[in-house]
């Protein structure tokens, strides 16, 4: 083969090569920027306001059907009533004090609602930030730190007013108001101490905390709050040099 001719057959070759090679470079970098694409796509999903997750999220309860729903919250339901027989023998254990100063009986209900109201309040905050994905484990104490803190703020606000308004305007003795005022702060620290630690528990050990948090909140908070309740009486009823 005459030079002159192979040197053109191999310079045609080269240029084909090369063609091929900025042909296969160009496919790379388009895969490349479409998987870059994608991928921040899905990381935007997964983090932000308007993530389709929340739909994904809510598909599996929106499907689920009510029987295998309360057969999911029935088990923690139980052990939770269960618990709450707590309070039966705490009001059994104190019913000479409730003889004896029948006034302690009218302010059992607003206590436990207001236990309840308090423990609500914090609980639904913080699942509600655990959801958005605005809180995590990290800032567990924080959160707890903030929430006690705010519960004994509101109770000494609200124990203020109801002692005053039960002493000056219904006429309830002045130890018994003593002992509502003292123990609405310490109510209000435990609801709000439980209510903001539990939710973060359950996340730790790898329970739901939708399904717990709520009822284990009102459960402890009835049963430590009542106790509490009686034991601030009977050391209100000492001061005031009444025997029991």
């Amino acid at each position: 083969m005459p030079s002159s001719k192979k040197t053109n057959t191999d310079g045609a070759a080269l240029r084909e090569l090369k063609e091929i090679i900025a042909k296969q470079t160009l496919e790379i970098n388009t895969l490349k920027a479409s998987l870059t694409k994608s991928t921040k796509s899905t990381t935007h999903g997964h983090h932000g306001p308007s993530s389709s997750s929340s739909t994904t999220d809510a598909t599996p309860y929106l499907e689920t059907p009510f029987p295998k729903l309360a057969m999911k919250r029935v088990g923690w339901l139980a052990i939770f009533l269960v618990s709450l027989s707590g309070t039966a023998v705490i009001m059994n254990g104190f019913e000479e004090t409730l003889s004896d100063q029948i006034e302690l009986a009218y302010f059992v209900p607003l206590l436990a609602g207001h236990g309840g109201n308090t423990g609500g309040q914090t609980v639904g905050s913080v699942l509600s930030g655990i959801s958005t994905g605005a809180l995590t484990t990290k800032d567990a104490r924080a959160i707890i730190q903030k929430e006690a803190l705010s519960g004994i703020t509101v109770g000494l606000i609200l124990g203020s007013i109801v002692a005053s308004i039960a002493h000056f305007g219904a006429g309830i003795s002045a130890h018994v108001s003593t002992v509502v005022l003292l123990t609405l702060p310490l109510l209000s620290f435990i609801a709000a101490t439980l209510a903001s630690t539990i939710p973060f528990v359950c996340l730790t050990i790898g329970l739901d905390p939708a399904v717990i948090a709520a009822p284990a909140m009102t459960t402890f908070v009835d049963v430590t709050g009542l106790l509490a309740y009686f034991l601030i009486a009977q050391q209100v009823f000492t001061w005031f040099g009444l025997a029991l």
